[in-house]
């Protein structure tokens, strides 16, 4: 380094690929827990500025270090271990850093994939999309432009698990025309993606264009029918229109769940209408749902937008005496 010390270890010469197969040495001694210490702190430092250096390949023997000694590196000082091998091309250690994490956060994800398609392999990245998608997390914006560039590209056809990734990938980051554009190419479009566009198209006031796509929806679900009354219930002009779909998902034999009765409330707030917000409740109370804080809170602010103080007080105090009892148990 041109400036001076950066970690007082004294590691031993870096295991090279020719020699080695992996950098996790011959029974290694781990201590029992993930370490966050003041030597995590200086290893992440040091990670970090070899990682901004000319020559980031030298920071790898603190690698070395690390597995000799047999310490367990936090996630902060893994994810810095796995953007160094990126940044120095070696795709094997990134990939056994990644493995090895203590959790694999969307960032290292986002990281490795990258990683791959810098590199070129096209297929190793979408493997790990299709994990990301699995995992309940989808690949940030940027990235998941440059990943339909690269499926594009390569032929490669994708599959529902990846479709869905772009889809929700754009919406996330407002970009519905793209997101609309990866849909139409779909052959069958599932519920998830649809949904999506729902909410898209919702967050955008594009309503006609959301309405389009559930009516095109076969296989509706709740989660499907729960985007239309969120996004009718955010506007006066459009609020009774999610009590409608409110309705119609119970003719199909739908059952609301908490997100459907909050959405409904908040429509009632919306258009003041609290003797349909009172039905609401009874309904409500007849279910398990009803002492879950975000309906109270719903509720309380129906109340209290329909200028019905009491009878907002009143569930105010229903749920508090709750909150108490619940703790004494």
């Amino acid at each position: 380094m041109k400036n001076g010390k950066v970690l007082t270890i004294r590691p031993s010469k870096f295991f090279s690929p020719q020699n080695h197969t992996t950098l996790v040495p011959p029974n290694p001694v781990f201590l029992p827990n993930y370490v966050a210490s003041p030597i995590a702190t200086t290893l992440a430092s040091s990670l970090q500025l070899y990682i901004n250096s000319e020559n980031p390949s030298h920071g790898q023997k603190i690698h070395t270090h690390i597995l000799k000694t047999g310490f367990r590196p936090n996630i902060n000082v893994s994810i810095k271990l796995l953007i160094l091998h990126l940044k120095c091309g070696s795709l094997k250690y990134a990939r056994q850093v990644f493995n090895e994490l203590p959790a694999q956060t969307l960032s290292a994800y986002n990281y490795l994939i990258g990683g791959y398609l810098k590199r070129g392999k096209v297929e190793e990245s979408l493997t790990l999309v299709r994990g990301l998608v699995l995992s309940g997390e989808k690949p940030d914006g940027s990235l998941g432009r440059v990943v339909h560039a690269q499926i594009i590209k390569s032929d490669v056809e994708p599959d529902d698990v990846l479709y869905t990734a772009l889809v929700d990938s754009y919406i996330k980051n407002g970009k519905v025309g793209y997101a609309r554009t990866v849909f139409d190419t779909m052959l069958e479009k599932n519920v998830v993606c649809s949904t999506s566009m729902i909410s898209g198209y919702m967050n955008q006031g594009s309503v006609e264009d959301a309405e389009d796509i559930f009516r095109r929806t076969v296989e509706k679900d709740v989660v499907v029918f729960n985007a239309m009354i969120e996004g009718y219930s955010k506007s006066a002009e459009y609020a009774w229109r999610s009590l409608e779909v409110y309705i119609d998902m119970q003719r199909l034999n739908f059952q609301p769940n908490t997100s459907t009765f909050a959405s409904v409330v908040g429509a009632c707030s919306v258009l003041a209408a609290f003797e349909v917000g009172q039905q609401v409740q009874s309904q409500l109370m007849k279910t398990g749902l009803f002492w879950d804080i975000k309906m109270g809170s719903a509720l309380i602010d129906m109340y209290s937008k329909c200028g019905r103080i009491e009878d907002a007080r009143i569930i105010l105090t229903t749920c508090l005496k709750k909150m108490y009892f619940h703790g004494l148990q």
